[in-house]
């Protein structure tokens, strides 16, 4: 049974951002008791800075929100740093972007989004300048193993626009990874796994990982620019929101940028921006047997979806779903 729980008090971070999702939420699936067990061959916290879907070729502000997140993120100092996709397009005009989340700590993670490769852009071009190892991959960090997937395969018969897919030869790789790793195990990606807008061959992909669910913590997820949580089959599909923004579409066009910005990015008419920059921390907890995700919140610049009489075909719910903010969330053993 689902738990509601409190709002937590927030603190300021920077010029605009708050520490604390707001909302805390309780899981009704949480950690299972196989999983929790396998908690014991980490030695202590592990911390993880996520921040996704900065969409930097996008948003004019897009390094103040990255330079919020780094700020914070060198004051609490994790033990990795994390970004999701959608970041910036991997061309020179972008390398100071690169370098500013790259130099801002010794270990840190990628994941490729749909919109990287935008432009003319190549997958190997993300590969170079964003220092990646493959576009699908492992790390290992405190004793937690993540596995980073590609959704942006092409192959699938339902493909209608980006890809969103995970192929044939990744899929055997996921699986031997999956037998292969002792656990516990993050599975990370950027479109969604399950719940809204997840790739074309969701069910394959979540009954593999129903097969391993006694190694796998959770999965997490960008994309989707939502603030939202799927439990199907022991595992626990969070989508982490973006930095940015909520895109509402030609439909729901609305002034949020200065005249001169909207000229220059008339595309920012079809979004709904957050006034600050949204990110996380994810912490694994050996010793009180959790996993915590601790968001921060923001406000609408402009107008919000509601306002605007958003309403989408998979039923999001503006102010639950879609909401400028990233909840406080935890995974407590069953």
């Amino acid at each position: 049974m689902e738990k509601k729980s409190k709002v937590e008090e927030t603190n300021t971070i920077g010029r605009r951002s708050f520490i604390g999702g707001g909302i805390i939420a309780g899981i009704a699936i949480a950690i299972p008791s196989t999983v929790a067990a396998m908690m014991q061959n980490i030695a202590k916290s592990v911390s993880i800075g996520v921040i996704t879907d900065l969409h930097h070729d996008l948003m004019p502000d897009g390094m103040e929100r990255l330079h919020t997140f780094l700020s914070h993120m060198e004051k609490t100092k994790p033990d990795a740093l994390l970004q999701m996709g959608d970041f910036a397009f991997p061309s020179l005009k972008n390398k100071p972007v690169v370098d500013r989340f790259n130099g801002a700590h010794e270990t840190r993670m990628h994941v490729l989004g749909n919109h990287d490769t935008d432009a003319g852009h190549t997958t190997q071009q993300c590969l170079d300048l964003w220092e990646m190892p493959a576009p699908y991959y492992t790390k290992t960090i405190g004793g937690i193993s993540f596995i980073i997937l590609n959704g942006n395969e092409k192959g699938s018969p339902k493909q209608n626009g980006y890809p969103s897919f995970i192929g044939e030869k990744q899929v055997s790789w996921l699986k031997q990874t999956l037998e292969e790793l002792k656990g516990p195990v993050i599975i990370v990606s950027h479109q969604p796994l399950a719940g809204a807008f997840a790739v074309d061959n969701a069910a394959e992909i979540q009954e593999i990982l129903s097969q391993f669910s006694d190694k796998i913590l959770l999965a997490i997820n960008g994309h989707t620019h939502l603030d939202q949580l799927v439990t199907k089959n022991n595992i626990n599909y969070l989508h982490i929101n973006s930095a940015s923004y909520f895109w509402v579409g030609d439909q729901y066009l609305n002034k949020n940028f200065p005249d001169d910005v909207l000229k220059k990015h008339p595309i920012l008419t079809q979004t709904c921006p957050y006034e600050s920059s949204l990110f996380a921390t994810l912490i694994v907890d050996p010793v009180r047997m959790t996993v915590r995700l601790e968001g921060t919140n923001s406000s609408w610049m402009g107008k919000s979806p509601a306002e605007l009489g958003y309403k989408d075909e998979e039923i999001l719910i503006a102010g639950k779903d879609i909401a400028p903010r990233i909840s406080n969330r935890k995974l407590s053993r069953k």
